[in-house]
C-alpha cells in the first residue's frame, strides 16, 4: 500500500526514476560514472551477502537524485556509540551541542584550489564545494583519541582532517571554530586523515530503525570487499596514525602532499553516524575521498557493497542508480575519475 501511494505521489510530482536518464545527465555534466552493466548482483543471489529483513520497506518510487542539500562541512564528533538521542545537537553538554551552537554558516571548506572543480552545468543534487554554506554536526561511532575525557576528536569533512583535542564546552567549541576559520586552518591541532577513503554509515535507530539494521550489514559487506583486495579497514582512530602535522613553509603544498599520501594508503575508515536525512532511502552511505569528493548513496543493500568498492572506491566512478547527490563530483581537463589529481 505504501509503495503504491508513493508511486502516485512521485508521478504527480514528475519524479524521474529512469536510471538511464540519470546516467546520461551525469555523464553530460562530466561526472565520472560506472557503465558496468553488472553494478550490483541479482537479488536473490548466491554470494553469501547479509540480507535485510523481509519487512524492510524502502522508498523505491521517489526520485533519489537530489535528495540531499549542499553543505559547507560535516563535523563528526566522537561518542563511541552507534545510536543517539533523536536530535544529537540538542543534548546539552555534548560536543555536538556546543559545536552546533557556535557554528558559523558563512564559510566553505578549506580544500586546496587544485581539488575544487568548477561545475559549468547545473545538475540536480550535484554541487560544487563553493555552493554549500551550512555546516552539519553529526555524532560518530569513533572514540576520542584524547587522554582527557572532556575532549572530543572531530572529523572535519570534506577538508579530510581530524582534530583530536576539542574541549567539550562553549569555549572549546569557539576555539575550534576560530582555528578552523582562520587562514591557517587548524594546523596546530589537526592532521590529515590517513585513509584512502572515509565511509560514513547512518545507524541512528532513534530516528529510523531501518538505518540501524542496514549499517552493520553494509559495514560487513564493505569490509569484506576491501579486505579481499588487501586493504586495511579501520572502525576506530588510533593516536599513532596522527603524528604528522600539516606544517612547513608552504602549508598548502604540505597539505596536498599528505592528501596524496593518504590516497595511496590502501586503508579505509568506516564509521557509523547519526541522522543525515532521507532515512526512507536506507541504507544511507557517504564516501569521502582525499581528492575532495563527497558521494551520497541511498537504497544501498549488501548486494551493492562489492560494486561500491570496485567501481567507486577503487575506480573513482559513480553508480547512478544509488546516487542521492554529492559535492565536488565533476571532472574535466582529462581527469576521468574522482581519484584523479
Amino acid at each position: 500500500m505504501f509503495a503504491s501511494l508513493r508511486s502516485v505521489k512521485a508521478a504527480v510530482l514528475g519524479h524521474n526514476t529512469n536510471i538511464n536518464a540519470t546516467a546520461t545527465l551525469l555523464k553530460e555534466g562530466h561526472v565520472p560514472i560506472s557503465e558496468d552493466p553488472c553494478r550490483g548482483c541479482a537479488d536473490p543471489c548466491d554470494e553469501g551477502h547479509d540480507e535485510y529483513p523481509a519487512r524492510f520497506d524502502i522508498d523505491m518510487e521517489t526520485q533519489l537524485l537530489g535528495s540531499m542539500k549542499p553543505f559547507a562541512r560535516q563535523l563528526v564528533v566522537s561518542t563511541g556509540k552507534t545510536d543517539w538521542a533523536h536530535d544529537v545537537t540538542s543534548v546539552f553538554g555534548s560536543g555536538a551541542h556546543y559545536l552546533d551552537a557556535t557554528s558559523s554558516s558563512a564559510h566553505t571548506s578549506h580544500l586546496p584550489p587544485q581539488l575544487q572543480h568548477p561545475q559549468e552545468k547545473p545538475i540536480l543534487g550535484v554541487h560544487p564545494t563553493s555552493e554549500g554554506k551550512k555546516t552539519t554536526v553529526l555524532n560518530g561511532s569513533h572514540y576520542s583519541i584524547s587522554s582527557d575525557q572532556n575532549k572530543d576528536t572531530v572529523l572535519v569533512l570534506p577538508d579530510y582532517k581530524v582534530v583530536a583535542e576539542v574541549e567539550r564546552s562553549s569555549d572549546g567549541a569557539k576555539a575550534f571554530w576560530e582555528d578552523l576559520l582562520s587562514e591557517k586552518g587548524v594546523e596546530n591541532k589537526s592532521n590529515v586523515l590517513p585513509y584512502a577513503c572515509v565511509i560514513l554509515l547512518c545507524s541512528h535507530k532513534k530516528r529510523d530503525n531501518r538505518c540501524h539494521i542496514a549499517a552493520p550489514k553494509l559495514e560487513h559487506g564493505l569490509t569484506a570487499a576491501l579486505e579481499r583486495r588487501n586493504w586495511e579497514v579501520h572502525s576506530q582512530l588510533s593516536e599513532y596514525d596522527f603524528v604528522q602535522k600539516v606544517e612547513g613553509d608552504d602549508a598548502e603544498a604540505a597539505y596536498l602532499a599528505q592528501l596524496k599520501n593518504a590516497a595511496q594508503s590502501k586503508r579505509a575508515l568506516i564509521l557509523k553516524i547519526s541522522h543525515i536525512g532521507g532515512h526512507k532511502f536506507a541504507g544511507n552511505v557517504i564516501i569521502y575521498t582525499p581528492t575532495g569528493a563527497s558521494i551520497w548513496y541511498g537504497r544501498v543493500t549488501p548486494h551493492h557493497t562489492e560494486a561500491i568498492v570496485r567501481d567507486t572506491i577503487l575506480g573513482g566512478k559513480i553508480i547512478p542508480e544509488l546516487l542521492r547527490g554529492g559535492m565536488n563530483l565533476t571532472r574535466e581537463d582529462g581527469k576521468k575519475t574522482l581519484n584523479d589529481w
